[in-house]
């Protein structure tokens, strides 16, 4: 089985395309959905049963109903097979104020034109102006002569609009980058990611997901450690040896995937 496989297994995804073409990451949809059906274990199936035939997200039509499902889906998972699904739940339902980071890092795992826009946005300092433009720039610069000019534009609101739910851009039609304060639970959902993919020691805090959250590696270091005393993680320091691990949420097989990463 091949690296991308394995990481597939466990909730990435490395599509061609992204939900972000056709919706933000949905972070309403996504609250309203998990207050509808609260369970820990509820499946892919009921979750597609909660959008598609009891309307929970007050959708106007049938195709509309759908078309949100298979987003969502395409964004989150919604599947418990995921391990990246499991630790969101995980997380989300013991850490409120943390959600919308923990949506935006799994969207971010999951839909490529997400994860090109991020540099763009994270290297912005506090009050600078984020400009559609340069969000079009960047995604027609990947993919020359893919999409109209249509798209292009409402891809990029699209993105924004994400990025404004997550807590790092403020304002409507003018978008201020701000800053973004990271959480306990989001530090370890991001630790968890660069675990699965292979990284390990102090390289963890300073992966792309840490550096998502706009955090400092001394201060990831001492959110871990507060996770840790919570049960959500192991963390061990000697010296400038740094070991995290995450018994509670990987399954023996999942954990066997992992192996193969590192």
């Amino acid at each position: 089985m091949t690296q991308n496989n394995n990481l597939e297994n466990l909730g990435f995804s490395f599509s061609a395309g992204g939900a972000h073409l056709a919706r933000t990451m949905m972070l309403p949809e996504l609250t309203q959905l998990f207050e509808f059906l609260p369970e820990a274990t509820a499946t892919k199936a009921a979750y597609f049963e909660a959008i598609v035939d009891d309307n929970c997200l007050s959708k106007r039509s049938a195709r509309t109903r759908l078309l949100t499902a298979r987003h969502l889906a395409d964004l989150y998972g919604l599947d418990n097979a995921f391990l990246l699904f499991r630790a969101l739940k995980f997380f989300w339902y013991r850490a409120e104020a943390a959600r919308p980071q923990l949506a935006l890092l799994l969207a971010y795992a999951r839909d490529p034109i997400l994860r090109m826009s991020a540099k763009h946005i994270l290297s912005a300092s506090p009050g600078v102006q984020i400009q559609r433009q340069g969000i079009e720039d960047i995604i027609s610069n990947q993919f020359p002569d893919r999409f109209s000019e249509a798209t292009l534009k409402s891809t990029a609101q699209n993105i924004n609009a994400t990025w404004t739910q997550a807590g790092y851009l403020t304002g409507k039609a003018k978008k201020m980058r701000c800053t973004s304060e990271a959480s306990e639970a989001a530090v370890c959902f991001a630790l968890l990611m660069a675990y699965l993919r292979g990284t390990r020691g102090e390289e963890l805090f300073t992966s792309e997901y840490v550096q998502l959250l706009d955090c400092r590696p001394d201060k990831a270091i001492d959110l871990i450690e507060a996770s840790a005393r919570k049960g959500w993680a192991v963390f061990k320091r000697v010296g400038s040896v740094v070991e995290v691990a995450f018994p509670s949420l990987i399954n023996q097989k999942e954990m066997e995937w992992v192996r193969e990463q590192a």
